[in-house]
């Protein structure tokens, strides 16, 4: 088949597949991908994520993961929310979960729909294919950018002008040869509302993230005690963060997500923090069931939730704060105790940590007890 006409029939595949939007690149498009790369792991800026810095190799150059690929067809998928993403923020006895957790989890939906689209080329033409959709080292946003779907703006995440900030990406690893679209160009300019926006400062310059110290990194990834001073910034964000998105201008652009999967579940949209807390193992799997947010597992989120708690301001929730002093998880009981002396009057916090402090077996939590400078007037 002529190579124009099969990129044609590709894209009318995708948009009946759901997609939004769709380029086409090879896998030698983005050469310094790998360099920056490269930089951000020897700054150590990814933490504890071991994974990154394990698959660098592969990471750095899509060639490297399936040599014989000719081209990559980038697909992307609206997840825009239908409200003002941040409203969630400004009510401290609510959770504020990142938009795209908010609904179903997009690997498993997304997945599904590139195998479809791959089984059609492979069935129409014979070309090998493979797909990716974060099951891979694949370097999906450079590669976005070079298909034209959209730019890496300056908080490293692929701005549309179409969509904005809420695409969820995926891709496509051909045999075939297809012709590159035009890769996209930077429009960001001067705005650095992103980089203002960040809560932790999280930003050492345009285009240059510090993960350790970004939000979406210290409630999804990091599986330790937060550090005491991300704690107040972090407010009641429960799973991710929005924020550097969220104010990006472009976003006056976008749209409410056409994918009824991908639109907020009521019950995780702004969920009262109360009710979180007393998440026990079984419960949390069965609310987050289909949700991104499982992966995270129950003592982290509800780790989570005792930070939000701390920072609400909102002395009736002291109940559920005393209920998770004697949680089995030293992550949650840590963070209990922050959120304790964050609530409580000194007398309080002094008698709750005269009746535990001497039986409690962790360090970390033994630390919590005695951050005197923590314990609230």
């Amino acid at each position: 088949m002529d190579p124009a006409e099969l990129k044609r029939q590709i894209r009318d595949q995708a948009r009946a597949a759901g997609f939004d939007a769709i380029g086409f690149t090879t896998p030698d498009a983005v050469p310094e991908a790998g360099a920056r790369l490269h930089d951000f792991l020897a700054r150590g800026w990814h933490g504890t994520m071991e994974w990154m810095a394990a698959n660098a190799g592969r990471r750095s150059d899509p060639r490297a993961i399936w040599p014989e690929a000719r081209s990559v067809i980038v697909l992307g998928m609206n997840y825009g929310p239908g409200g003002d993403p941040l409203a969630a923020v400004a009510r401290p006895d609510r959770g504020a979960i990142s938009v795209y957790a908010r609904g179903s989890d997009y690997h498993d939906l997304i997945k599904k729909r590139l195998k479809q689209i791959a089984r059609w080329l492979h069935g129409t033409c014979g070309h090998e294919v493979k797909v990716f959709c974060d099951t891979a080292p694949v370097m999906e946003k450079p590669l976005a950018e070079a298909a034209g779907l959209g730019w890496q703006g300056k908080h490293t995440n692929l701005v549309s002008r179409e969509f904005g900030s809420w695409l969820f990406l995926g891709s496509i690893f051909t045999t075939a040869e297809l012709p590159p679209d035009e890769a996209g160009r930077d429009r960001c300019g001067t705005c650095r509302r992103c980089l203002d926006a960040c809560p932790t400062d999280a930003f050492a310059g345009p285009y240059r993230l510090d993960a350790r110290r970004c939000i979406s990194y210290l409630t999804i990834e990091h599986k330790g005690h937060i550090p005491r001073r991300f704690r107040r910034a972090i407010g009641n964000r429960i799973y991710g963060c929005d924020d550097c998105l969220a104010v990006c201008p472009w976003n006056r652009f976008a749209s409410m997500a056409r994918e009824a999967k991908l639109q907020a579940r009521a019950e995780l949209d702004s969920p009262p923090l109360a009710d979180l807390a007393r998440l026990d193992d079984a419960a949390f799997r069965q609310l987050f069931s289909g949700s991104p947010i499982k992966r995270t597992g129950r003592d982290r989120f509800v780790r989570n939730v005792m930070i939000a708690i701390g920072n609400s301001r909102q002395p009736a929730l002291l109940p559920v704060v005393r209920e998770r002093l004697g949680d089995d998880s030293p992550l949650v009981r840590a963070a209990a105790v922050w959120a304790l002396s964050q609530l409580a009057a000194a007398a309080e916090f002094d008698r709750a940590r005269t009746q535990l402090a001497p039986h409690e077996r962790d360090a970390a939590v033994r630390a919590e007890w005695e951050a005197r400078d923590l314990v609230a007037a």
